[in-house]
């Protein structure tokens, strides 16, 4: 399972990046901005902006964590 390390909108706001530029801009898509508050999957492209947008790698931005699911699955 991947997860964010970090509270995304936060780090983005520090590098200049509210919501509501976010929004104006159309930086991010809304569908976007939902699911990274709720958590949900992103796409490389969007990882890859917001990676941009913070001057930042992805690993500095999420990280995975197998679940018991996932290791009884793939014999970690």
């Amino acid at each position: 399972m991947i997860r964010y390390k970090i509270d995304v909108f936060k780090e983005l706001s520090k590098h200049g990046f509210n919501q509501t530029r976010i929004q104006k801009e159309n930086l991010l898509p809304r569908q976007t901005i939902t699911n990274i508050k709720a958590g949900k999957n992103i796409t490389l492209e969007t990882l890859n902006k917001i990676c941009v947008m913070c001057g930042l790698q992805p690993g500095d931005i999420i990280e995975v964590v197998p679940t018991d699911e996932e290791k009884i699955k793939y014999k970690l």
